[in-house]
């Protein structure tokens, strides 16, 4: 008898679930859609420095980003408050100059002696974005208008200044992390519809410690990716 019992409950579960989504008056049912919570963020953009004239950088500098997130919906509004963690790299081409850090204290970049075909300023940071988010379409987040605005804190992973010899195959690589700040602050803007955004970047911190290098303030434009 109790065997039967509970068998009839079990059976009679999805009718209940079913008949919590049937309309009043009608018998059409609500079909209920998980929004996307955008877990998932890709960027790629062009990379800058605020910098002194005597610095000479050239050609598209470049920054790659990859961020998990999870999204705290606030409420039942449009808002919402995301965090996470990922990686940045970005690579800063210079126009005939090398970053010059052996037997001095301080780093400097000064023209090259090798006459290298190409160098750059290559550096890697463990980042946790955080951003205040606004959804046009609440119900469905892959589409309509999105905002973001926040920040990423990020730690220095690696940080070396790779320079390439004309006519070889030698690489020469200088290693500059001991200059450089461990941690960075970074203000940051996201503006799109749907999957796809522009967003920007701004450095709060310089990229050099206090009186370790010269005053070069990082800053990025480019496309965001987002999904899941």
């Amino acid at each position: 008898m109790i065997k039967r019992l509970a068998l009839t409950m079990l059976l009679a579960l999805p009718m209940l679930a079913l008949a919590q989504d049937v309309e009043k008056g009608g018998n059409k049912t609500q079909s209920v859609q998980k929004p996307s919570r955008d877990h998932l963020m890709i960027q790629f953009a062009y990379s800058g420095w605020i910098k002194p004239d005597s610095i000479k950088t050239k050609g598209i500098g470049r920054d790659f980003n990859t961020y998990l997130c999870y999204d705290f919906p606030i409420k039942k509004s449009n808002f919402s408050f995301a965090a996470g963690l990922g990686v940045s790299a970005s690579n800063i081409y210079l126009d005939h100059q090398h970053l010059i850090n052996r037997d001095t204290p301080v780093a400097r970049f000064a023209p090259d002696t090798i006459n290298f075909k190409r160098s750059k300023l290559v550096t890697a940071y463990i980042e946790a974005p955080f951003e205040f988010r606004f959804y046009g379409n609440k119900e469905n987040r892959n589409k309509g208008f999105k905002a973001a605005v926040g920040m990423r804190v990020g730690t220095l992973v690696n940080v070396h200044m790779k320079g390439k010899e004309d006519g070889t195959k030698i690489n020469d690589k200088t290693n500059a992390k001991q200059y450089v700040n461990q941690w960075r602050f970074a203000a940051t803007l996201r503006l799109g519809w749907g999957n796809f955004s522009v967003m920007g970047t701004y450095n709060i911190t310089p990229l050099f410690k206090d009186k370790q290098g010269p005053e070069i303030t990082p800053y990025s434009i480019g496309i965001c990716l987002t999904g899941l």
